[in-house]
């Protein structure tokens, strides 16, 4: 059976965006309910930089709407390290932040890596197995995003699969750009809008993206998100790319 496809943005606070995709009159606290409904998903980037409280992720899930999904980035201090192997505590106390609070709104989590961390295979899959299946009764799903060209490695991709872990297909061309399906679900970050073009992405490449999307949900669930570029135009490409679906 095909998956269900979901399309979004990077957080959800930005400035630029109020007048532009938020209306003039919305206030600040409602960003999320109004964001919510516009699309199907949110990858939370605070998460990176910092933990919160279960309250805070109660609150998202009661501001977002049925079938409505967040991703997160996980913690820097879980991937930010020479040794990956050693990051078994700060996993741990990323996932039991509160998570669980999402309930049925819990998506993949992002464990992005910095340009500098190349492939080493015995780290990576030390790595891989410190990476919970589930936090109380809800089943986790796992995604790395890597920035080094050494990454791009047929023994990647078969530790990948051996844990059922998507490799983040990034679009981006500081990045590599790795398409290999590793999990049951696909995560992608397209990071390629331009600011002159009102949709983010021209017509035929929403297109293009459409029609891979519709690929990738063969196979399972899609989680796409439109991330920097020209930030301020990501959610009028989420929703072009959502009417496209």
């Amino acid at each position: 059976m095909a998956g269900k496809t979901y399309v979004g943005i990077g957080g959800w606070t930005f400035e630029p965006w109020r007048g532009v995709f938020y209306p003039k009159e919305l206030t600040q606290k409602r960003e999320l309910e109004y964001a919510s409904r516009k699309l199907t998903s949110i990858e939370i980037n605070g998460t990176y930089y910092s933990s919160f409280k279960p309250a805070s992720w109660a609150k998202w899930k009661s501001e977002t709407p049925d079938g409505f999904v967040f991703s997160m980035k996980a913690s820097r201090f879980c991937t930010n390290r020479r040794v990956l192997a050693e990051a078994k505590e700060s996993v741990e106390r990323f996932v039991n932040q509160g998570l669980v609070e999402l309930g049925d709104r819990l998506g993949p989590i992002n464990w992005q890596f910095m340009g500098t961390k190349k492939f080493d295979p015995q780290d990576i899959a030390a790595f891989l197995t410190l990476l919970p299946r589930q936090v109380g009764k809800l089943p986790l799903r796992h995604a790395l995003e890597v920035r080094n060209d050494t990454f791009k490695d047929p023994r990647f991709y078969d530790l990948c699969r051996q844990h059922n872990v998507a490799i983040i297909f990034a679009h981006d061309p500081d990045f590599p750009e790795i398409d290999e399906p590793t999990a049951d679900f696909t995560y992608a970050r397209l990071m390629g809008t331009e600011d002159k073009v009102k949709t983010g992405y021209k017509p035929a490449d929403l297109d293009k993206w459409a029609n891979k999307a519709k690929t990738w949900a063969k196979k399972g669930d899609v989680f796409i998100y439109f991330i920097s570029g020209a930030k301020v135009r990501n959610p009028a490409a989420a929703m072009a790319l959502i009417e496209r679906l």
